[in-house]
Formats: structure tokens, C-alpha cells, sequence
């Protein structure tokens, strides 16, 4: 009696092509592997029950949709033998293949059959069968060589300056030059600059989507679809998420600058995503037109180091939120709502009782006019004093981040200048190949076009006239000086602390307000 394998006569093709075998043309492709699974079924009385296609997906692993629906076919009695150009297009992974073909395959009697490499598993006394094994592991070693050879390229590729992502942040899109340049995409980008300016006045991740949710405006999947005129996913939500605003007001890439290489995969084999440690990043500094200034982005990160304050029932936080302190237990003071009016309590007190600390109870009217009326007063010598420009410069390490972001161009400029002199006397001095002064050239005088550009950009950014940061510095103390009531991006510019101390029998307490820039 003859084996069920022997026996045999309803096959499967499977078809496999990765984006790497794209490369080698026609020989790989699956129309070609139909073609010849199709002629050698028909040349030996095999009926083609179905045909199972993964086209893009690597042999490494055995999650593809085309192999999934091939083994499950296999196993219910829908096909009794598998047609395979060979074992490389069935997979790279020798562990799994020698499982299936060894034990599984064999146990649900199914026949399998790799044509170049003369694999028939009805037949397991040749010589191919003997070969096998050594086939997957070369087929492996294959897989893991051409994985190393990619990483490296598009290290090296990271290294270059090119963008190697295939999606850009919120505010950009991708450019036509070689190394896919990010441009301001302007609708974005203004929206992108209204989240700073919302941080910068106070409000919480939180309370900025819910005001450009209210507002209408698209989110950054809902702005991609619409812009690539693609028909929206059923689970892409069309409102603003905390998350993503977070994730805008911590980016780098929005100074002009780009951070490749924060995650890899763990191996050929496992596809699990890894972060890098950030010692190793890939940093390229004025890499594309910046969104935002450096000004703007000193600004809104220093909201996160410290009083970043809670919002109350509305959303809004209080301009003094997070930023007054115990003098006793070191512990900021917690505000409180009351019929009468808000107040500000010790929030050891308010959580443990007295015999842990004081009360430090003040009005918030109190101590919002007390801190008002003082703030003028700092405003008002700050601007009437002659050597306000010096102090300015002096405690603001970037106090002039548009000059010192045009100096930095300018310096490349000249550098690049340098470099371009340099390989033409290599040339001339017949030191330097055509091919490599060609190349250098090209290179020196693409970037030489960016950096100008960028610098123009720049320039047409900044404050008209001679006026540098401590000049714009001092015009927002004006602004300041004008307000009725205090406003949170004034006391979070102004203000590094305000402690309370606990009230004497005859209502005085001492209150110390910290500046920032006072020395």
C-alpha cells in the first residue's frame, strides 16, 4: 500500500518575494514563480487547489499571512502537497523550516516540494534530503549577512544627514532632494507655533487639545489623510490627545535639528523594537528650517523643570500654581477653592494635620496683589536700569538664540568655504580623483545652499533692526509692567519661587519672592 504522501495530487503554491529580492529583478519575482510552480504541477498530474502569496514580507519569521493561511489549509485536508521555488521562499529561519518539514509536515502527511533545490520529502533517501539542513542554515546566514549589510547602510545613510523615517513629524513634510530634506509644511507649522504660545501662557498639555479639538482643528493623522487625500481609518480618532501635544512641546526636531536612531530591532529574527541608548543617537544640528525659536524652546521646557502647577475644574492653571512654598517643611502650597475666595494652605497641613507643620494660610487675592505690585517694581528697574541689556546677557546663557543660531550658519559657511578651497587644491594639485572632488564638491555646495537658505529664513524671523533677545526681553517686561493681573506666562518667566511664612499673632509673616535674572 502505498503513502498518503505518494499518493498526493492536491497542491498548494506558495509564493514568497521580500522587499530585498525586489532588487534581483524578474529571476525572483512571483509572477515568475507561478510560472514555474504552474508548468512543473501541470507536467506532473498535480491539481493547484489554491495559491498562497506573500509579497514584501522577509523569510525569517513565519507571521506572513500567505504562509499562515498555506499551514492552516495544510492541516484541515484542504492540500496534501506544498510547491516552493525553494526552501529560501519557504523561510530563512533553519530552526522552523527543518520543524516543519522533519515533524509537522510528516505528521499531517503532506508533501512538500522545493524545486531548485531538488527537495521532495516523498523521497527522503536523496541526496538533497541529506543536504538540507546545511541549505536553511546557509539560507539563515543569508538572511542575517543582508540584515548587517542594511543596517549599515542606513546607518551610514543617518550619518550622511539623509532622513531615513518614512513619516516626518507634525509640521513638516518630505523634501525633493537626495537626502529627503524636511520642509515646513506652513499649515501644520502655524499650529505647531500656537502650541508653544498656548504652553507658554499657562495651560496643560490637557487644556491645549481640548481648545484645538473645540476649535475644529484636524489632529496630525487627521491633517496626514487629508493632505494625502486618503479616506480616514475607522479607528483614527479625530480629536487632540494630551499625549501628542506632550510629544510637540519635547521634540527637537522643531529647532531645525534631526534625532535618527533611537530604536532598533532586536535581531533579524526577533522584529521587536528596542530603544538606543541616547549615547549613540544619530544627531544632525541645522539639518532643516526650525518651527520654532530657541528662545520659545528654553521657554516651554523650562515649564516642565519645576512649579509646572495643576489645573482646576476649567482646565486653567493659577499664575502662582506650583511656584509658592513652605519656608518650614519645604512642601509647595496647595490652592484651595471657598465661597469667600481661594486661598493657598500648606500642603503638609492639609494632608497630615498640624503636628506636622502650619497652615501658611493666605488669601490667593492677598498674595496675587502682594506679588502684582512687587513685579512692577522689578519690572520697573529692570527697564530703567542702564545695564539691563548686560544682566540679561549675562544670566541668560543663549540670551540672543537668533543671533547665536545665525553665528553658528556662519561659521559653517565659512568652514564649508574652507573645505571647498581645500579639495580644489587637491584637485589642481592632482591629489584628489575627478570622481572624489566631484562628489565633495556636490556635497559641500548642497549643504552651503541649505545653511543659506536656512540663515535667510532666519533672518527674516527676527526682530527688525538692531534688536536682539535682551531687547525682546525687555519689551515683554513692558508688557508685563502694563497688566492688570498677573498672567501665568509672566510669573512663569519671572518668578523661580515665592515663599509664605506662617502668620505672627499680629497677622505679619515674611514673604520672599525669588526672581529669575537677579543676581
Amino acid at each position: 500500500m502505498k503513502s498518503k504522501q505518494t499518493q498526493s495530487n492536491r497542491a498548494g503554491l506558495y509564493l514568497r518575494l521580500s522587499k530585498d529580492d525586489e532588487r534581483a529583478g524578474e529571476s525572483l519575482s512571483i509572477e515568475n514563480q507561478r510560472r514555474i510552480l504552474t508548468e512543473y504541477a501541470r507536467e506532473h498530474g498535480l491539481t493547484v487547489c489554491d495559491e498562497y502569496a506573500d509579497d514584501g514580507y522577509s523569510g525569517t519569521n513565519f507571521d506572513r499571512p500567505g504562509v499562515q493561511r498555506l499551514l492552516s489549509d495544510a492541516q484541515t485536508g484542504k492540500i496534501d502537497t506544498i510547491l516552493v521555488k525553494d526552501l529560501s521562499r519557504f523561510g530563512r529561519n533553519y530552526i522552523q523550516v527543518g520543524q516543519y518539514l522533519d515533524y509537522i509536515f510528516p505528521a499531517y502527511g503532506i508533501r512538500f516540494i522545493a524545486l531548485n533545490d531538488n527537495v521532495d520529502t516523498a523521497d527522503r533517501g536523496s541526496a538533497a534530503m541529506d543536504m538540507m539542513p546545511i541549505m536553511n542554515v546557509f539560507n539563515e546566514w543569508h538572511a542575517a549577512n543582508t540584515s548587517k549589510k542594511i543596517r549599515a547602510v542606513f546607518e551610514a545613510n543617518q550619518r550622511a544627514g539623509k532622513y531615513t523615517n518614512w513619516s516626518y513629524p507634525y509640521g513638516y513634510r518630505a523634501g525633493s532632494d537626495e537626502k529627503r530634506t524636511a520642509v515646513i509644511d506652513e499649515e501644520a507649522a502655524n499650529v505647531v507655533r500656537r502650541i508653544y504660545d498656548l504652553r507658554l501662557q499657562g495651560n496643560s498639555a490637557r487644556t491645549i487639545a481640548v481648545i484645538l479639538t473645540d476649535e475644529g482643528i484636524p489632529n496630525p493623522a487627521a491633517h496626514y489623510t487629508r493632505r494625502d487625500g486618503k479616506k480616514r481609518e475607522r479607528n483614527c480618532s479625530p480629536f487632540w490627545a494630551p499625549k501628542t501635544v506632550r510629544w510637540i512641546l519635547s521634540n527637537p526636531t522643531y529647532l531645525g535639528s534631526t534625532t535618527q536612531h533611537k530604536t532598533t530591532r532586536v535581531s533579524y529574527k526577533n522584529h521587536k523594537l528596542v530603544r538606543v541608548p541616547e549615547s549613540e543617537w544619530i544627531v544632525t544640528e541645522h539639518a532643516h528650517e526650525p518651527i520654532v525659536s530657541e528662545d520659545i524652546w528654553e521657554r516651554v521646557q523650562a515649564t516642565y523643570v519645576s512649579g509646572r502647577g495643576r489645573a482646576d475644574k476649567t482646565g486653567k492653571v493659577h499664575p502662582l500654581s506650583g511656584l509658592v512654598v513652605c519656608p518650614d517643611c519645604g512642601k509647595k502650597l496647595k490652592r484651595k477653592a471657598g465661597r469667600k475666595g481661594g486661598c493657598f494652605v500648606c500642603r503638609t497641613y492639609a494632608d497630615l494635620g498640624k503636628a506636622y507643620c502650619t497652615s501658611h494660610r493666605i488669601p490667593e487675592e492677598e498674595l496675587e496683589a502682594l506679588t502684582l505690585g512687587d513685579l512692577r517694581t522689578f519690572v520697573s528697574e529692570k527697564i530703567d536700569e542702564e545695564r539691563a541689556r548686560e544682566e540679561f546677557l549675562r544670566e541668560r546663557a543663549k540670551a540672543d538664540p537668533a543671533g547665536e543660531q545665525l553665528k553658528a550658519y556662519q561659521r559653517r559657511l565659512e568652514e564649508l568655504d574652507r573645505l571647498l578651497q581645500s579639495a580644489f587644491e587637491e584637485k589642481v594639485l592632482k591629489n584628489l580623483p575627478e570622481s572624489v572632488f566631484a562628489g565633495l564638491c556636490e556635497k559641500y555646495r548642497s549643504e552651503r545652499e541649505r545653511i543659506l537658505k536656512a540663515k535667510e529664513n532666519a533672518e527674516a524671523r527676527r526682530p527688525q533692526g538692531e534688536e536682539s533677545g535682551a531687547e525682546a526681553y525687555v519689551r515683554r517686561l513692558k508688557r508685563y509692567i502694563s497688566g492688570e493681573r498677573l498672567s501665568r506666562e509672566m510669573c512663569r518667566e519671572l518668578i523661580d519661587g515665592i515663599t509664605v511664612g506662617e502668620a505672627g499673632e499680629g497677622g505679619e509673616r515674611e514673604i520672599h519672592i525669588y526672581y529669575k535674572f537677579r543676581p
